[in-house]
């Protein structure tokens, strides 16, 4: 049995932060129903991040949304906010990533949901938090990436910003929703008492950021500027870093930079003795090791560093790491099957309980497609 068996999530939100949030729930064992428009239903349906097709939709909605049930009602519907309310009245979890004021507007807030389940906890996700003069700008990631630096931290000096190339702050956020959610929920279970959970993405981003941040502080709020190359991190020094092979890239995390002279028979690295020299020097220590390491391929150094216990790695792109031992092991991927007989392949859970994996084979739903079950039950018991 999983551990959220049992519980009631009814899911307001759309996009990637809240439902990234809500199939963690899922996953954990939870009864997930997303309150979606008829005929529209999530944003994300159609919301293409590449042009790749899934049974007729975008990609990334059946990525996120798999685990869960649709119940396709008008919100504006007297007749459907009813049945939403019926709904409600049995929910253990209420959540959503509307702009601050939106659900006061449609009658769904917290304290109006409240009044109706004095236990619920409810959760939400909003860009800038609900005070200050950017709370009503759209929360979309690479906008809060750019506004909070962190763009600043990726890509070489001469580079200018240079975003993540996932849904980060998304992530983040919708991590924090669950964290926050899942401590609730054991206080309700221990005192009945319900909450209201808020995360931010801006926050979720500053607190991703909090080693930098702290830094930054102690540092007498001096900019660090990144490496002219191989950077990877903007606040550490030499070696760290990624750097061409004769046929590839390796990465480099911290060591001694006369140890790694000695190991790979680099003789211009042994000068530089003094630990304070891989920060003051890291430029041109980093030169050194770009153009050593270009003369050998990435397996020909790896021999080496790793038998000295040398932090270091191969860099992969996903065709090759899917090919490898080491990942064929974890059991990442599962397929899940949609109710009209698709099938895809997908990520699972990362958490493992009594170390077992967890997978769930029901795929994304389609819109309204569970709108007659709920809305028997919703007349009888949830």
């Amino acid at each position: 049995m999983k551990p959220l068996e049992d519980y009631l999530v009814v899911d307001f939100s759309q996009f990637l932060s809240a439902p990234s949030a809500s199939l963690k729930l899922a996953d954990l064992g939870a009864r997930v129903i997303k309150i979606e428009r008829p005929e529209t239903g999530d944003i994300c349906r159609h919301l293409y991040t590449s042009n790749v097709v899934l049974n007729g939709e975008s990609t990334v909605f059946h990525a996120i949304n798999r685990n869960k049930e649709s119940l396709a009602l008008d919100i504006k519907s007297e007749e459907d906010r009813e049945k939403i309310w019926k709904l409600i009245e049995e929910a253990d979890v209420v959540m959503h990533n509307f702009r601050p004021g939106v659900m006061e507007r449609l009658g769904f807030d917290y304290e109006s949901v409240k009044a109706k389940n004095p236990s619920v906890v409810y959760g939400e996700i909003s860009g800038y938090g609900t005070e200050g003069p950017w709370k009503d700008l759209p929360g979309q990631d690479l906008l809060l990436q750019s506004l909070t630096g962190i763009t600043w931290l990726n890509g070489n000096k001469n580079d200018g910003p240079v975003p993540m190339g996932l849904s980060i702050v998304d992530m983040l956020a919708g991590a924090n929703l669950a964290n926050g959610i899942l401590a609730c929920l054991l206080r309700k279970a221990l005192k009945n008492e319900g909450a209201l959970v808020q995360v931010s993405m801006i926050e979720s981003a500053l607190d991703f950021q909090f080693e930098a941040i702290t830094t930054f502080y102690r540092d007498g709020c001096q900019l660090q500027e990144r490496t002219a190359s191989n950077s990877a991190h903007a606040y550490l020094g030499a070696p760290y870093g990624i750097y061409q092979t004769q046929n590839g890239y390796l990465a480099l995390a911290m060591g001694s930079i006369p140890v790694l002279g000695k190991l790979l028979s680099c003789d211009a690295l042994l000068a530089y003795e003094q630990v304070a020299e891989a920060y003051d020097k890291r430029d041109e220590i980093k030169n050194i090791l770009a153009n050593h390491l270009r003369t050998q391929e990435t397996s020909y150094w790896l021999n080496i560093l790793e038998p000295a216990d040398i932090w270091c790695a191969d860099v992969m792109d996903w065709e090759r790491l899917f090919q490898h031992e080491a990942f064929k092991v974890l059991d990442m991927v599962q397929t899940v099957k949609m109710s009209d007989g698709f099938e895809y392949e997908t990520t699972r859970s990362p958490i493992r309980l009594d170390g077992e994996v967890i997978k769930s084979a029901k795929g994304s739903p389609i819109l309204g497609e569970d709108n007659a079950k709920i809305i028997k039950e919703l007349y009888g018991k949830i």
